[in-house]
């Protein structure tokens, strides 16, 4: 796999991972199709990203762009650091549980501002303002106590949503 194709996979992880999280807030009979629906999702973007095969960005035959290096690894451990330090504040000074996973999807959201800038791709600006946006929305919606199950949607199937559209929409356009 190249790195294009490996970072795509752990976008499609990451936005399983948070459809499933969140669909156990929803009633049944909407968490099982949200739960289908993101799983078969994945299965289907798997399969994609094994059979597409990528050129290099920035094309030609040069070597193809360093993307798991140490800015990588500063972005993803600030984004660590914020959301675990974010925890703290949430549960332990505004006993705010509910707020957890806004609190997450906004981080999540955030950190692909980073990974825009040192990956050169502008077009993570949109799926960044869009995650964080979720976030915010659910904490909006914690705040003024709305239920789990409007929260969970707001802010970890919605986000979720995003990222495996996003990975789909990096198929379409290569």
């Amino acid at each position: 796999m190249t790195s294009n194709q490996t970072g795509r996979l752990i976008g499609a992880i990451f936005g399983l991972v948070f459809v499933l999280a969140n669909a156990g807030a929803l009633p049944t009979a909407a968490a099982v199709p949200v739960c289908v629906l993101g799983i078969a999702s994945f299965i289907w973007l798997f399969v994609a990203l094994r059979r597409v095969r990528t050129p290099p960005a920035g094309g030609g035959g040069g070597a193809a762009p360093r993307r798991f290096g140490r800015s990588f690894f500063l972005v993803v451990a600030a984004e660590i650091a914020v959301a675990l330090a974010g925890f703290l504040v949430v549960n332990l000074v505004f006993h705010a549980p509910q707020a957890a996973v806004p609190w997450l999807s906004l981080v999540v959201g955030l950190h692909f501002f980073g990974l825009a800038a040192i990956w050169h791709m502008p077009s993570l600006r949109l799926l960044a303002a869009s995650m964080a946006a979720c976030g915010a929305a659910g904490l909006v919606l914690a705040a003024c106590g709305a239920s789990p199950a409007v929260i969970a949607t707001a802010s970890g199937i919605a986000p979720g949503a995003l990222l495996l559209g996003s990975v789909w929409w990096s198929l379409r356009t290569p």
